[in-house]
């Protein structure tokens, strides 16, 4: 049974960093694409970040870009989400998600697996 398991969310101010990370267990994950996604009350789940497991490739959004870093630790089975410069915009439910085939990365629904979420609140 696949399962993700986040954590690492938490309130933090502005200008702030946190980490968030993902255990995966229950298969072999090597060929999959990683991603983080969230959701803001009353809005839409976005693409934040995704890596291919295989070879390391990474992709962010736009409105992340050059301030969150995702990465993965092949011995550990984990995924990371380091999140600096924090804004309020930022907060929201983030999401650890699994796509085998990783061809659009960025659409939420294309994603098999996601784990529970954990709660991000940056305060100005």
């Amino acid at each position: 049974q696949v399962q993700l398991v986040e954590s690492g969310g938490g309130l933090v101010q502005a200008g702030g960093s946190l980490r968030l990370s993902c255990a995966a267990s229950g298969r072999t994950f090597s060929n999959y694409v990683m991603g983080w996604f969230r959701q803001a009350p009353g809005k839409e789940r976005e693409f934040v970040a995704a890596v291919r497991w295989s070879s390391g490739n990474s992709y962010y959004a736009d409105s992340v870009k050059g301030r969150f870093t995702i990465s993965k630790d092949n011995a550990k089975n984990t995924v990371y989400l380091q999140m600096n410069s924090l804004k309020p915009e930022d907060t929201a439910v983030y999401y650890c998600a699994a796509d085998i085939n990783g061809s659009d990365l960025r659409r939420w629904a294309l994603y098999d697996y996601w784990g529970q979420g954990t709660q991000v609140t940056v305060s100005s």
